[in-house]
């Protein structure tokens, strides 16, 4: 019974392969199928964003609204509105949206806006895909307090702005001090070498010691790029 048995259990292993060597050689055709534009995803709903509007940023925001607009509605495919009841602006993808992160670079770049950057630096948050901002305060460096608090940030600008801009043009970011608080547009290295600098002067550090480590950060930045 044993020997009968055998070359029945190895019947079906060989057709098996067979069946295998069939598909393989066949070369069976995987599917494709189309990219899901933004208005089929998440059951075809359209998604939304909203972006507070601070109360000293309504007359600016009012004055470059078209600035805002235009590049939102026009190049990105966006639906673009200003909520004047909750004071936020809203975002909404449209049918003919054409990429879904496109949302979230426009609320990214009405973001930035808000927090007072110009609206030529924060355009680029649309254009390119490694652009970041970063905010922190100055007491997450050093708790400072009275004139201490003042002279800091007259080392950060500078006379007449003079340091910023250094670290700007140096860095390739764009910074805003807003008070206490200070944000920072540019790519993650870049970002990174700019916060060490604006934290080296917030604790006390001289300009021209900052400048001079600036210089050599920036040689090594251009070797490497």
């Amino acid at each position: 019974m044993e020997v009968d048995k055998a070359p029945t259990a190895a019947a079906p292993r060989a057709s098996s392969s067979g069946a295998m060597a069939v598909d393989a050689a066949g070369g069976v055709q995987k599917p494709l199928f189309d990219a899901l534009m933004p208005s089929e995803m998440g059951g075809g709903r359209p998604q939304y964003r909203k972006v507070q509007v601070p109360p000293h940023r309504f007359a600016p925001l009012k004055k470059a609204w078209l600035e805002i607009y235009t590049p939102v509605y026009e190049h990105m495919k966006v639906d673009i509105r200003m909520n004047l009841k909750a004071k936020r602006v809203e975002l909404k993808t449209r049918q003919d949206t054409p990429d879904v992160s496109n949302l979230q670079k426009c609320a990214d770049f009405v973001h930035a806006f808000m927090l007072g950057f110009d609206i030529a630096d924060a355009v680029a948050l649309l254009r390119l895909d490694d652009l970041y901002v970063d905010s922190f305060e100055i007491k997450d460096v050093k708790t400072l307090r009275g004139e201490h608090k003042s002279r800091a940030i007259g080392r950060l600008s500078g006379k007449g702005g003079k340091t910023k801009y250094a670290i700007e043009n140096s860095t390739r970011t764009r910074i805003v001090i807003a008070d206490t608080k200070i944000h920072i547009l540019g790519s993650f290295v870049n970002i990174k070498v700019a916060r060490d600098s604006l934290c080296s002067l917030i604790l006390g550090s001289p300009a021209g010691k900052v400048y001079s480590k600036l210089r050599a950060v920036s040689a090594r930045l251009a070797e490497r790029y």
